[in-house]
């Protein structure tokens, strides 16, 4: 059965409660910050502190686009000024308001080599049916190397070729997808399931 050890939020879900959510069993917390070179969400930066200050793990998203990579990197660099601690994670999807905005696979790895080279560390990829859409069967030895954060509200993950497994699976977005929906403190919201023990789940957080 799913869990919801990681909890994925946006300024699109309402006024959290992080130590409630923590008391359900709630380990970590992955927030928006950023979108393309431009955007960022006005409630990235109080979240991280209130999250933070209940005890919980902290990491952010960069919803990738077309502009240019340079530019949304140093967008989510700058918004996010992440620590050791902090995850870093690509949101690699199809733009569904603008779909001529979508970040192609080439600018995807363009994204994760800056990062990585920024940072000393692999940023984690969130990606679904765009992910594997263009990955198809072949398998890319490149983002291989990089933690898969899966996207799929079925009964189970089907991934794609490059992955033997995932580091978390977003088994629903509140509404499609098994059970847990609910998150006390949290609503109904995207929610991701470790199949490691809480400890591991920490271990390897912003490995």
């Amino acid at each position: 059965m799913p869990n919801f050890k990681v909890v994925d939020l946006s300024h699109h879900n309402a006024s959290p409660d992080f130590a409630k959510a923590k008391a359900a069993g709630v380990i970590g917390i992955i927030h928006k910050a950023t979108q393309g070179s431009g955007f960022v969400d006005a409630k990235y930066a109080a979240r991280a502190a209130l999250a933070k200050k209940a005890g919980l793990l902290w990491g952010a998203y960069h919803f990738g686009t077309s502009a240019d990579v340079d530019a949304q990197l140093a967008n989510f660099l700058k918004v996010v000024k992440p620590d050791a601690s902090t995850l870093v994670a690509l949101d690699f999807e199809q733009n569904e308001s603008a779909p001529a905005q979508t970040m192609s696979l080439v600018q995807a790895k363009q994204f994760l080599k800056a990062i990585e080279a920024k940072l000393g560390r692999k940023a984690v990829v969130y990606g679904g049916s765009y992910l594997k859409t263009k990955l198809g069967t072949t398998v890319d030895p490149y983002l291989a190397q990089h933690r898969l954060w899966w996207a799929q509200y079925g009964p189970a993950a089907k991934l794609p070729a490059t992955w033997p497994s995932y580091w978390l699976w977003q088994y629903t977005d509140g509404h499609n997808g098994p059970e847990p929906h609910d998150v006390p403190g949290l609503g109904s919201p995207d929610c991701d399931t470790f199949d490691g023990t809480d400890d591991q789940l920490r271990g390897s957080w912003s490995a």
